[in-house]
């Protein structure tokens, strides 16, 4: 046999050994999807079953509240039902072809999610059948423990896990599920950025709770919370160390001190000093660039200039990134 023959059986070989392991990784990922989509739908159903079907028809919440509180869930259920039974029949692509036409329900349950919480907390408060209904359906063995608020939660927990694994995966082996893995993607981001604004909202509610007064308005559209924590401020005449809790956000810095321990109304809130613009700011590290203890930054406003202290290396050097990124 001459050396062109052999070379080409060699290659034969290589391809088919290729679509070989393409094949049984195909058969893992279906494999894979199969048996955590079934373990989500179980889950969903309990809700869908349990509480969305009774309460539909038994009455005890008006249509339009049960609406907001479930949105789109049963949609989510039915989505995901019919994408189980392809998986279950071996037919991935047509499966995950399917379930990408209903991804958008996933976007639109991600932006109820959070007036659906707070309808839920109000009528738990004031519809006492709804609140016996909640707590009888929750000690039934099906739910093990858990409640209605722990599973609303679960359609976006299973988009980012399928984001993060089992699509990844398949991306590899056909056009179909390169398209799926993309959508996919695509409406992660969506609600990964509802959940990231709805987290900023509420730290920038805490702060505002946190300072006394209303003078200091944190709330403010476009703005992002980045941290807080206790710096020294080094006075430039030689007058004492002040310790005082600074609060980053996109676009300005915030001074607090403590209001007096023995306050009436004010006893666990921060008083606001000063409120520093980033636009016009400039950091440096004066020292913290070995591994001595602590650092100390500079931080320099068109009339003023501002010298914070830290006894921890890891922490200066995680302002100094902040405030860096802040100006930048």
């Amino acid at each position: 046999m001459g050396d062109l023959s052999l070379l080409f059986m060699a290659g034969t070989n290589t391809v088919e050994e290729q679509r070989a392991r393409w094949e049984r990784k195909r058969s893992r990922t279906a494999k894979e999807l199969l048996e955590t989509e079934h373990k989500y739908l179980e889950q969903l159903d309990l809700v869908v079953t349990f509480f969305v079907t009774i309460l539909k028809a038994k009455g005890t919440l008006k249509p339009a509240v049960l609406e907001i509180i479930f949105g789109p869930l049963e949609s989510i259920y039915s989505a995901s039902q019919v994408l189980l039974l392809h998986l279950g029949r071996g037919n991935l692509g047509p499966g995950l072809e399917n379930f990408c036409q209903n991804l958008e329900l996933y976007g639109h349950y991600a932006e109820n999610l959070e007036q659906a919480n707070k309808t839920l907390k109000e009528q738990l408060k004031k519809n006492k059948s709804f609140r016996r209904f909640k707590k009888l359906q929750e000690t039934r063995p099906q739910f093990q423990g858990r409640s209605l608020e722990d599973l609303l939660p679960l359609p976006l927990q299973r988009l980012h896990q399928c984001n993060m694994h089992s699509f990844v995966k398949a991306s590899e082996y056909a056009a179909i599920i390169s398209e799926a893995v993309k959508s996919v993607s695509e409406v992660s981001r969506w609600v990964q950025d509802i959940i990231h604004k709805r987290e900023n909202s509420l730290q920038l509610l805490r702060v505002q709770k946190l300072l006394k007064g209303q003078q200091t308005q944190v709330l403010s559209p476009g703005r992002r919370y980045i941290r807080e924590g206790w710096l020294v401020v080094v006075p430039s005449k030689g007058e004492e160390l002040k310790r005082r809790m600074f609060f980053l956000f996109s676009d300005i810095f915030i001074a607090t001190k403590p209001c007096h321990p023995l306050h009436l109304l004010n006893s666990n809130k921060l008083a606001c000093q000063a409120v520093y613009p980033l636009h016009q700011c400039t950091v440096d590290k004066v020292f913290g660039h070995t591994q001595s203890q602590g650092g100390l930054l500079s931080l320099s406003f068109p009339h003023k200039t501002l010298l914070l202290m830290a006894s921890d290396q890891e922490d200066i050097n995680d302002w100094y990134r902040s405030l860096t990124a802040a100006v930048r």
